[in-house]
Order: structure tokens, then C-alpha cells, then sequence
């Protein structure tokens, strides 16, 4: 059953169009991978779905009902939640303070928000920062934060973007296992990654986009074979590495 769904999902910037005609489904339990060279318009379809940018044309739908017009805190009380490729913290309150500004999406006192924001943050790994200043975090603990602050709004469906960009391959690892346990818990992904790990790790589908226009969409194993993927995105060094 379909949790998110873009019909005929179409934007363009200048007479440069960024995504064309683009429709796809989120089932309801999945993690779908949405995956494509720089510049193919996958920021911008989540931008879209999430209610930063407005469609030329096209609908967005969550749970059967339309987002058209919708600003991005009503899109995200109706449960879409979404990561930023370039994390964005509230550089100079605690990491507590942080999440509970997701939290205060929901709960109604702040006091249910820090309990709500506390259990996020020792799910995350963050308890021992929890009280640092979010400027002082490095990398790896900024994008569990901005993970952590998406999940207090407790959304029904997440859209990631690049969560794993700049991680090592130990964070990487350690990150694949914290999506899985969302997911486990019932939060529907679409997820954007260069990280091919992460990507044939966490996805049941994949759908691939470049000049944004869908160009494959499948099976993780089956869409990396598509010729068309690899030569617009992947290259032959990838199957290679594959074995």
C-alpha cells in the first residue's frame, strides 16, 4: 500500500528543468532509494515533496490526501519529516534543545518534549553530547543530530538526504543500522545517497533519475546491471568493484 506518492512531479528553474514528469510510489514499510549524479534534481524533488518549493505541475499525495499548497510545518504535523543535505542545527543550543524543537511538533509541554527528545537521543548515540552546544559537534554526531530532530516530529515517512555523505566507512555502518531500526519501527524512507553501500544495504527499490527524468527504477542488484544507470551514473569501475 502506497504511504507517498508524486504524480507527474515537474519543476524547473529559468527554463532549466530540474525534475520532469516524474511519478512514483512509497510503499508503506519500504526504504526506497532515490539515487542519480549530482546536479539530477533529487534535492529538488525532495524539496517538492516537502513543501520548499511549489511543483510547476503535479501532486504530491501522503496517506491518499494531496500536500498541494501546504508549507512545510503542516506537511510535517501530517508526518513527512525530512534531512538536509548541508545539516542545518540550531548551531548554539544544546543538543537536547535541538531535538526538542522537533519534539514541540507533538507534544504539547515541554516537559513531554525533553522526555520525548531524551529517548531519541540515547536511540541516536548522542546522550553524552546531549547537553553540548550543537557548533561543537563534529560531522558524524551532527548529521545523528539532524537524524534525531527529523525523528522527534515523529514522522510516518522520512525523506534522507545524503545522510551519509562524509562518513567513513565504520560510520557508515553504524548509520545503515540505525535506519534499518527506524524502519523496523515503522517509519516509511526515501532515501538520497551516493554511498552505494548504504544504498544496496537499506533499499528494496531504487529509483534512478539524471537531467531529472526517471531513467530506471527496480531492484537494487537488478537496476545497478541497467546499462543506461551505468553509464549516466555508476561507470564500469563500479560492477567491477562489485566483482
Amino acid at each position: 500500500m502506497s504511504i507517498l506518492s508524486a504524480n507527474q512531479l515537474t519543476k524547473s528553474f529559468g527554463g532549466l528543468m530540474a525534475v520532469g514528469s516524474l511519478s512514483f510510489e512509497l510503499n508503506e514499510g519500504e526504504i526506497l532509494g532515490l539515487i542519480g549524479p549530482n546536479g539530477a534534481g533529487k534535492t529538488t524533488v525532495f524539496n517538492c515533496l516537502s513543501g520548499f518549493l511549489p511543483p510547476d505541475e503535479g501532486e504530491v499525495f501522503l496517506e491518499g490526501q494531496s500536500l498541494a499548497g501546504l508549507p512545510p510545518f503542516q506537511i510535517c504535523r501530517r508526518g513527512l519529516a525530512r534531512t538536509f543535505q548541508i545539516v542545518k542545527p540550531f548551531l548554539t543550543i544544546s543538543v537536547l534543545d535541538n531535538v526538542m524543537v522537533g519534539a514541540l511538533t507533538r507534544e504539547k509541554s515541554t516537559a513531554q518534549a525533553q522526555t520525548a527528545a531524551g529517548e531519541i537521543i540515547e536511540f541516536m548515540g548522542l546522550a553524552r553530547v546531549a547537553r553540548q552546544e550543537a557548533q561543537g559537534l563534529p560531522l558524524p554526531l551532527r548529521k545523528r543530530l539532524e537524524l534525531a530532530r527529523a525523528l522527534a516530529t515523529q514522522p510516518k515517512v522520512l525523506l534522507l538526504d545524503e545522510v551519509m555523505a562524509g562518513l567513513n566507512p565504520t560510520e557508515v555502518d553504524e548509520l545503515i543500522g540505525l535506519i534499518q531500526e527506524v524502519n523496523r519501527r515503522g517509519v516509511s524512507i526515501l532515501l538520497i545517497e551516493h554511498v552505494m553501500r548504504g544504498v544496496m544495504a537499506l533499499s528494496q527499490r531504487v529509483i534512478v533519475i539524471n537531467y531529472g527524468l526517471k531513467i530506471a527504477e527496480g531492484a537494487p542488484a537488478e537496476v545497478v546491471k541497467d546499462q543506461g544507470v551505468i553509464e549516466a551514473y555508476l561507470g564500469k569501475e563500479f560492477l567491477i568493484a562489485q566483482g
